[in-house]
Protein backbone atom coordinates (compact mmCIF):
# COMPACT_ATOMS: atom_id res chain seq x y z
CA UNK A 1 0.00 0.00 0.00
CA UNK A 2 1.38 3.42 -0.80
CA UNK A 3 2.24 5.59 2.17
CA UNK A 4 3.20 9.16 1.75
CA UNK A 5 5.43 10.75 3.89
CA UNK A 6 5.11 14.84 3.71
CA UNK A 7 7.97 17.44 5.26
CA UNK A 8 8.63 21.00 4.86
CA UNK A 9 5.97 22.99 6.80
CA UNK A 10 6.90 25.55 9.32
CA UNK A 11 6.40 29.26 10.12
CA UNK A 12 7.40 31.56 7.47
CA UNK A 13 7.05 35.64 7.03
CA UNK A 14 4.74 36.83 4.58
CA UNK A 15 6.27 37.45 1.05
CA UNK A 16 8.61 34.42 2.29
CA UNK A 17 8.67 30.87 0.47
CA UNK A 18 8.99 27.64 1.75
CA UNK A 19 9.19 24.13 -0.33
CA UNK A 20 6.68 21.08 1.24
CA UNK A 21 8.07 17.96 -0.02
CA UNK A 22 6.24 14.39 -0.19
CA UNK A 23 8.04 10.94 -0.50
CA UNK A 24 5.90 8.05 -1.65
CA UNK A 25 6.69 4.24 -1.12
CA UNK A 26 5.07 0.95 -1.08
CA UNK A 27 4.04 1.31 -5.01
CA UNK A 28 1.29 2.21 -7.19
CA UNK A 29 -0.69 -0.31 -9.08
CA UNK A 30 0.98 1.34 -11.75
CA UNK A 31 3.38 4.13 -12.79
CA UNK A 32 0.42 6.24 -13.54
CA UNK A 33 -0.88 8.63 -10.68
CA UNK A 34 -1.37 12.29 -9.49
CA UNK A 35 0.51 13.56 -6.69
CA UNK A 36 0.26 16.64 -4.78
CA UNK A 37 -1.56 18.30 -1.95
CA UNK A 38 -4.79 19.33 -0.55
CA UNK A 39 -5.15 22.07 2.75
CA UNK A 40 -7.03 22.60 5.60
CA UNK A 41 -6.93 25.67 7.19
CA UNK A 42 -9.81 26.04 10.70
CA UNK A 43 -13.03 26.25 9.86
CA UNK A 44 -12.69 26.10 6.12
CA UNK A 45 -13.09 23.57 3.22
CA UNK A 46 -10.70 21.15 2.56
CA UNK A 47 -8.76 22.85 -0.75
CA UNK A 48 -6.78 21.26 -3.47
CA UNK A 49 -3.96 23.47 -3.54
CA UNK A 50 -2.26 21.76 -6.54
CA UNK A 51 -1.39 18.36 -8.55
CA UNK A 52 0.53 16.64 -11.01
CA UNK A 53 0.63 13.95 -13.11
CA UNK A 54 3.60 11.05 -13.13
CA UNK A 55 3.01 10.38 -16.50
CA UNK A 56 3.08 13.91 -18.30
CA UNK A 57 3.90 15.81 -15.64
CA UNK A 58 0.47 18.12 -16.34
CA UNK A 59 -0.80 20.05 -13.47
CA UNK A 60 -3.49 21.25 -11.78
CA UNK A 61 -3.42 24.44 -9.24
CA UNK A 62 -5.83 26.11 -7.40
CA UNK A 63 -6.89 29.85 -8.58
CA UNK A 64 -5.66 30.85 -5.09
CA UNK A 65 -2.41 30.05 -6.09
CA UNK A 66 -1.51 30.29 -9.07
CA UNK A 67 1.48 32.40 -10.25
CA UNK A 68 3.16 31.72 -6.75
CA UNK A 69 3.42 27.94 -6.26
CA UNK A 70 4.53 25.35 -7.95
CA UNK A 71 4.37 21.51 -8.27
CA UNK A 72 7.02 19.55 -9.37
CA UNK A 73 7.70 15.41 -9.57
CA UNK A 74 11.19 13.66 -9.09
CA UNK A 75 9.63 10.24 -10.54
CA UNK A 76 13.02 8.54 -9.49
CA UNK A 77 13.02 9.94 -6.03
CA UNK A 78 9.32 9.28 -6.35
CA UNK A 79 9.03 12.95 -4.52
CA UNK A 80 6.63 15.56 -5.49
CA UNK A 81 7.68 18.92 -4.75
CA UNK A 82 5.31 22.15 -3.83
CA UNK A 83 7.96 25.07 -4.02
CA UNK A 84 5.42 28.13 -2.66
CA UNK A 85 5.95 31.68 -2.63
CA UNK A 86 4.99 34.86 -1.89
CA UNK A 87 3.27 33.24 0.51
CA UNK A 88 0.07 35.15 2.75
CA UNK A 89 -1.59 34.99 5.67
CA UNK A 90 -4.40 32.85 3.59
CA UNK A 91 -1.73 30.47 2.79
CA UNK A 92 -2.18 29.14 6.22
CA UNK A 93 -3.02 25.59 6.82
CA UNK A 94 -2.43 22.18 7.08
CA UNK A 95 -1.57 20.64 4.35
CA UNK A 96 -1.77 17.31 3.12
CA UNK A 97 -0.01 14.99 0.59
CA UNK A 98 -2.51 13.44 -1.32
CA UNK A 99 -2.25 10.84 -4.58
CA UNK A 100 -4.45 9.12 -6.72
CA UNK A 101 -4.52 5.98 -8.71
CA UNK A 102 -4.40 6.93 -12.59
CA UNK A 103 -4.77 10.51 -14.33
CA UNK A 104 -4.96 13.56 -13.17
CA UNK A 105 -7.75 15.29 -12.58
CA UNK A 106 -7.27 18.85 -14.04
CA UNK A 107 -10.99 20.33 -14.50
CA UNK A 108 -13.13 21.42 -12.00
CA UNK A 109 -12.42 21.37 -8.15
CA UNK A 110 -10.69 18.56 -6.66
CA UNK A 111 -12.33 16.27 -4.14
CA UNK A 112 -11.04 14.57 -1.27
CA UNK A 113 -12.90 11.26 -2.31
CA UNK A 114 -11.06 11.25 -5.51
CA UNK A 115 -7.61 10.44 -4.06
CA UNK A 116 -6.62 7.19 -2.71
CA UNK A 117 -3.72 7.92 -0.40
CA UNK A 118 -3.09 9.71 2.07
CA UNK A 119 -0.56 11.79 4.50
CA UNK A 120 -0.37 12.98 8.08
CA UNK A 121 -0.26 16.85 7.31
CA UNK A 122 2.28 19.10 7.98
CA UNK A 123 1.26 22.60 9.26
CA UNK A 124 2.31 26.19 7.06
CA UNK A 125 1.98 28.94 9.07
CA UNK A 126 2.37 32.16 7.44
CA UNK A 127 2.80 35.21 9.72
CA UNK A 128 2.01 39.05 8.79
Amino acid sequence: EVQLQASGGGLVQAGGSLRLSCAASGGFISDHFAIGWFRQAPGKEREGVSFISSVDASTYYADSVKGRFTISLDNSKMTVYLQMSSLSPEDTAVYYCAAREGRLISYGVPQYYEYDYWGRGTQVTVSS
